[in-house]
Order: structure tokens, then C-alpha cells, then sequence
């Protein structure tokens, strides 16, 4: 495999948290990345990072043609306004941008039947963060003992993450003991605080750690048990936030959960009220108030979720829902750097629908032979799905012989349409599709191997 993306020039236009998130993820790996914004403010903090910044309208034709547009390999136009995207990628692309990418939030734009029309105009792809993470909590509802549920090659291997309990049979097993060496599941990373451990030799699961498996459908269930966790069917679920993310949630989940969403908006309960089906109930009222949610019962709900557009509003609702015994809370922390105080404070399953999009933007600039990556912004970690080649080091040795470099870690392959589970012992064949687990910025150390 060949990334051969060292000279790769990248425009990303608007430095929100999103533009700013993908900027700092693409410097990491030695990419052309010039970020732009009309606002001097948002690039003045911004000069430690390698990365150049740019003053200007992402909808000017002198000012994209001062950024050297014609020369992008890729135009990313995430400012928060969708007419500004995709005016700016339209002009980007007749400028001469080989590629470009727009966030949008118009659902219709998603549709395959405009996805043509759309690529004549000039846009190649589109992003909306919001349904990206209504995906990602809906899925989650549907696993419920689960902090983050993957699936590859059509569900043929699955990773999962889970929160281990006094309970847990893998507690304080040593890697080199034995008890790891089997079929059923391989642990790639333990979430420590705030470490992200790749184990081996000696290092052991504690109480309380986050840890990934990888594993089989047929398996989940030995996972569930190894972990000490309790199975439970979520029924009633109470949802904080008329946003787009709840409606889109509501749109996607099946009809088998009752749904009530607490807003204190009225107009904006009104307006969501019109696009949700019957099984939904809408209240107006201040979630953030403990006496509301105790009269709207939420001690009886099955799982509690938090999108607001306000991180510190969600943080201490999940609080207050863990208080009532709550058994599944998902918290969507807009702001990136309450990440790692939301971990620390146990809350539940965190999304961020910028790093989603950014993860999903990022895999747009790896190599065709990516098949698939998936960021972990709990453990500042990726999941990659790889194609081995021919006569690529990957395939020349026993897994356990390889040299794998720091912070990476093979925990599956999918060899002629099954999965399987690696050990020391499995030797990597051409063609075989690889699921590797790395941190963020180890990446591109995977093009030595593949």
C-alpha cells in the first residue's frame, strides 16, 4: 500500500471546531494544510500548529485563487452556513480543486438519486455531522451495556468498548498468563483515565478501565459476560434537546421505543413536533431543572439522552440521570476539550459530532486501499480497515514477529468473506482485509507495513 500523500494540499474553509479539529488531525500526518476564514479571530491562536492559516472568503474567486486553489487536491468548505459551503466548492472545483467536500444540513441533499447532480455541479462529497451522530446514539441505544459498538465487512468482525466493573472476569489477568490466548475475542486497547494502553506482557484490565474487543456477532454475548455486564431491553428513553440530532434519532429509531423529549423552547418543541411520529412525546419544559425531570419520571426511563447544543447542560443532566438510576446515558459534548472530564467523570457514552465528520473527512485523504476508519475520541485513537498487498511486509511474518510500530495493534482479519481473530501466531495473507487499532497520530506508520 502506498499513502504517497506527502505533498497531498489540503483547503479546509471555516475555522470552527470542526475545520479547526480536521486541521490539527491532517498536520499530524504531513499534509499541505492550509486553513482559511474571513475572521481574523479565528486563526490568530493557531500559529504553533504546522499548518498554514488564511484570511479570506471562502466564497471569493480572488481570495481562493491567493490560497492556491487550483493546486488542492481536496477543498473542504465547513463553516456553519450550507449556502456558503456549497457556493465555495462549486467555485473551488471550476477553479481547478481536483476534489471537494461540503457540510450541509439539508437531508434531501443526501439522497443517493442527488448524489449526481450534485458531483456536476462541482461537489464531490457531502457531510451532515448531525445525522452522523444520530447514527452513532442510535446504535448505541440498540447495544445497550456497550460504550461504542463497530461493525466491519458487512458484520463480519465488531469492536466494542466497555466500561469493566468490580464484576468482570478479565480483572488483573496478566497479557503473558494465558487467558487471552483464544478465538473468542482480542483486547487492542485499555482506556486508563486519561492513558491509552495498546496491552501486552505484563499489563492487566483494572476496575473501571474502557476496553476494546474485537470480536465475533456469535461471540458478543461471551464478551458481554467476560465483562461483567448486564443485559437489558431499553424501552422508554427521554431525550434533552429539541436539536436536529434528536430529530434525526427520533427519524431513524424503530417504532418499539416510547420517546420523550424535554425542551424548554417552545417554539422549537412546536416545530419538531411536526416532523416526529406518534410514539413520541414532546415537553415544554427546562431539563436542566432536577424537579422537571423527576416529575417527567425519569427515574423509570431505560436511557437518557443529552444533545443540547450546550456541553455543560448535558454533562450535569447525565449527572443527574446516573443519580436516578438511569442504566444507559449518552452525553454529546460539543465542546472537544470537555472530552476527557466526561470520561473521568463516568458519565456514559460520549458523542461529538465534529470529530465524527472530521474522522469521516480525514478518511476521504487516505489511499483507496483504507477501506474504513473510525475515530475513538475517548481514547485519541483510530480503527483502521486495511487491504493487505503483495509482498508487503505485513504478509512476510507470524503477527507476533512483525515489529508492529508503538501505539498499533492487529485485531482481526477478513480472509475470503470470514472473519477471523489474531494471536501471535496468524500470518497475515495478500488480499486479506486487516482491522488495526492505532493511535491518532500513528496512522501513517501503517504504509511501512502494507
Amino acid at each position: 500500500m502506498h499513502f504517497n500523500l506527502i505533498l497531498m494540499k489540503i483547503i479546509i474553509a471555516g475555522a470552527g471546531e470542526v475545520g479547526r479539529h480536521l486541521a490539527k488531525l491532517l498536520a499530524r500526518e504531513n499534509l499541505n494544510i492550509t486553513l482559511m476564514d474571513s475572521d481574523p479571530v479565528r486563526l490568530h491562536d493557531l500559529e504553533f500548529y504546522d499548518f498554514m492559516t488564511f484570511e479570506g472568503a471562502p466564497t471569493s474567486i480572488q481570495d481562493l485563487n491567493e490560497a492556491a486553489v487550483a493546486n488542492a487536491d481536496l477543498f473542504v468548505a465547513v463553516t456553519p452556513y450550507e449556502s456558503v459551503n456549497m457556493t465555495a466548492c462549486m467555485i473551488a472545483n471550476n477553479l481547478g480543486a481536483k476534489k471537494t467536500l461540503a457540510r450541509i444540513d439539508n437531508y434531501e441533499y443526501l439522497l443517493p438519486k442527488n448524489r449526481e447532480f450534485f458531483a456536476k455541479l462541482g461537489v464531490n462529497h457531502l457531510i451532515y455531522p448531525e445525522v452522523l451522530a444520530a447514527e452513532e446514539i442510535v446504535d448505541s441505544l440498540k447495544k445497550n451495556w456497550m460504550r461504542q459498538y463497530m461493525s466491519f465487512c458487512n458484520g463480519e468482525l465488531v469492536l466494542i468498548s466497555v466500561k469493566v466493573r468490580q464484576s468482570a472476569e478479565i480483572l488483573y489477568k496478566k497479557f503473558t498468563s494465558g487467558y487471552f490466548n483464544h478465538e473468542k475475542y482480542r483486547i487492542v486497547a485499555i482506556k486508563r483515565n486519561t492513558e491509552t494502553i495498546i496491552p501486552a506482557g505484563a499489563d492487566e484490565i483494572r476496575v473501571n478501565d474502557t476496553v476494546y474487543f474485537i470480536t465475533h456477532q456469535e461471540n458478543i454475548d461471551f464478551v458481554r459476560q467476560q465483562a461483567g455486564k448486564e443485559d437489558f431491553k431499553i424501552k422508554n428513553v427521554m431525550i434533552l434537546g429539541a436539536t436536529r440530532i434528536a430529530q434525526k434519532i427520533v427519524q431513524t429509531i424503530s417504532n418499539d421505543f416510547n420517546i420523550k423529549i424535554v425542551e424548554q423552547n417552545r417554539d422549537a418543541c412546536i416545530a419538531l413536533s411536526e416532523k416526529l411520529h406518534d410514539n413520541t412525546l414532546i415537553i415544554n419544559a427546562d431539563g436542566r431543572d432536577v424537579e422537571v425531570l423527576k416529575e417527567e419520571d425519569i427515574a423509570s426511563m431505560d436511557a437518557f439522552v443529552a444533545v443540547t447544543e450546550n456541553s455543560e447542560a448535558n454533562m450535569l443532566a447525565c449527572m443527574v440521570a446516573k443519580e436516578f438510576g438511569v442504566k444507559k446515558i449518552i452525553a454529546e459534548i460539543e465542546n472537544i476539550d470537555y472530552i476527557a472530564l466526561s470520561e473521568q467523570m463516568n458519565i456514559g457514552s460520549l458523542i461529538n459530532k465534529k470529530i465524527i465528520a472530521a474522522g469521516y473527512i480525514h478518511q476521504i485523504t487516505l489511499d483507496s486501499d483504507v477501506l474504513n476508519i473510525k475515530t475513538l475520541p475517548a481514547a485519541d485513537a483510530e480503527i483502521v480497515e486495511l487491504v493487505a498487498k503483495t509482498n508487503s511486509k505485513i504478509t512476510h511474518k507470524h503477527v507476533k514477529n512483525l515489529r508492529l510500530p508503538a501505539n498499533v495493534n492487529i485485531g482481526g482479519i477478513v480472509r475470503n468473506g470470514e472473519g477471523m481473530i489474531v494471536n501471535g501466531d496468524t500470518k497475515i495473507q495478500p488480499n486479506d482485509r486487516v482491522i488495526v487499532f492505532c493511535k491518532a497520530d500513528s496512522v501513517r506508520k501503517l504504509d511501512a507495513l502494507f
